[in-house]
């Protein structure tokens, strides 16, 4: 099996993970599910993994822990730059 075949997979397993945990939230939440997120969720997950992969090649469980938490941080900095409206009430 080529290197780089095992932590995409554990890097997508890891994404697949978190993506599905934050499918039940909306769920149980009742929002819409935005498939397209999802799985460029799952896409960037499985480059982390590899990239992940690639750097740490002694142990690929640090793939699928990337694959989980390296998608959660990048949400978290994509939504921290999100644009907000601001609105301001005139006296």
């Amino acid at each position: 099996m080529h290197p780089i075949v095992l932590p995409a997979i554990l890097g997508g397993i890891g994404g697949l993970t978190r993506g599905f945990i934050g499918l039940l939230k909306a769920m149980s939440l009742r929002r819409k599910i935005l498939w397209k997120y999802y799985v460029i969720t799952v896409l960037v997950a499985v480059v982390i993994g590899v990239f992940i992969g690639i750097i740490f090649d002694f142990d690929y469980r640090l793939s699928l822990l990337a694959g989980y938490a390296g998608t959660d941080i990048l949400e978290g900095i994509y939504k921290s730059f999100a644009v907000q409206k601001t609105y301001v009430r005139k006296r």
